[in-house]
C-alpha cells in the first residue's frame, strides 16, 4: 500500500499556529510515502514565510516532499522581483527546480509549474509542458499510480469558480488521459472535492480523476469547510488490478486534530466500478 499526502495553499503567513502543530501529528502517525505541497506554500512570497514552509518541512525528518509554486509564490507588491526573478524566494526554500518529481516502484508523480509572472492568478500550462509530463507518463510502469500536480484546478463543481480553471485545460487532460494519468491534484481554490474527469471532459480514452484540495494550514478557510488534506491510498493489487481511495481529512476545533471525513474508492481501469463515496461517521 503506497500512501501520498496531499496538502495545498498552506499560505504561510496567515498559518494556525494549533492546526500546524496537528497536521505535522498526523503526518508522523500516517508515515506517508510522499507528502505533496501543491502550491500557494505562502501568502506573499515573502523570505520569512517560505522560511516557516521550509521549517515545517525539515519537521517530517526523512518523508519525501514534492512542492511546485502557486500564484501567491511569487512577488504581487515587488514588481522588478516579479518581473527579474519571481521564483527567487520560492527557489531559496525549495531547491531551483520548479517541476520537480517524484518516483518509487508504486508511483509515478509529475509537478507542473502553472504559474506566470505575467499573470495574477490565472494559470496556464504550455505545450511544452503538457509534452514533457505526456513523455514521462507514457514510460511509466503499469504497477504506479500516475500523479499529475498543479496549482489551479482543471474542473470544477461550481460556476462561480469557473474563472480560476487553468489555461490550457482541455489540451492538458485529453492529452495527459492518453498518456495514462491517473490523478490530478490541484488547490487555488481551497475547496476540496473528487470528480470523474472521464465524465467532465468528452471522448477521454480512460478514467481519470481531478482531486482538489482545501486550504491545509490557512485562517483563510472557505465557508463552512475548516483546514482540510487528501490523503491518497493505492495498491496495485494481485494481477495488475490497480485500486486507490481519496480520504479526505479535516481539521476539527474541538479535537485540535485531523479527523477522516470522506473517502472516495476510485476506479483506475476501464473495467472497474464507479467511484464509490463513503462518508466517515
Amino acid at each position: 500500500m503506497t500512501l501520498l499526502l496531499q496538502i495545498s495553499d498552506t499560505h504561510f503567513g496567515t498559518e494556525r499556529p494549533r492546526v500546524v502543530a496537528a497536521l505535522l501529528r498526523l503526518i508522523d502517525a500516517l508515515a506517508p510515502d510522499l507528502v505533496v505541497l501543491s502550491g500557494d506554500i505562502t501568502q506573499r512570497a515573502r523570505k520569512r514565510q517560505f522560511a516557516a514552509a521550509r521549517a515545517f518541512l525539515d519537521a517530517l525528518g526523512a518523508t519525501p516532499t514534492l512542492v511546485v509554486p502557486g500564484n501567491h509564490d511569487i512577488p504581487l507588491f515587488d514588481p522588478l522581483a516579479r518581473l527579474f526573478y519571481p521564483y527567487a524566494n520560492h527557489q531559496r526554500a525549495f531547491g531551483a527546480d520548479l517541476e520537480p518529481s517524484f518516483e518509487s516502484p508504486e508511483l509515478l508523480v509529475l509537478g507542473v509549474n502553472t504559474t506566470r509572472p505575467y499573470r495574477h492568478t490565472d494559470g496556464e500550462v504550455s505545450m511544452r509542458q503538457i509534452r514533457r509530463v505526456a513523455s514521462r507518463l507514457e514510460a511509466a510502469s503499469a504497477a504506479q499510480l500516475r500523479v499529475v500536480v498543479t496549482h489551479q484546478p482543471v474542473a470544477v463543481t461550481r460556476a462561480q469558480d469557473e474563472k480560476n480553471l487553468l489555461r490550457g485545460r482541455e489540451r492538458a487532460v485529453q492529452r495527459w488521459a492518453r498518456a495514462g494519468a491517473d490523478l490530478i491534484l490541484g488547490g487555488h481554490i481551497h475547496l476540496p472535492y473528487v470528480l470523474p474527469l472521464h465524465d467532465t471532459f468528452a471522448g477521454l480514452p480512460r478514467r481519470m480523476w481531478a482531486v482538489q484540495a482545501g486550504t491545509a494550514l490557512s485562517r483563510r478557510t472557505r465557508g463552512s469547510i475548516d483546514n482540510s488534506v487528501n490523503l491518497i491510498r493505492h495498491d496495485a493489487g494481485a494481477g495488475g488490478a490497480r485500486q486507490a481511495s481519496v480520504e479526505r481529512w479535516d481539521y476539527s476545533e474541538i479535537e485540535e486534530a485531523f479527523e477522516m471525513i470522506a473517502r472516495h474508492d476510485l476506479s483506475l481501469d476501464g473495467a472497474t466500478p464507479p467511484v464509490a463515496v463513503t462518508l466517515a461517521g
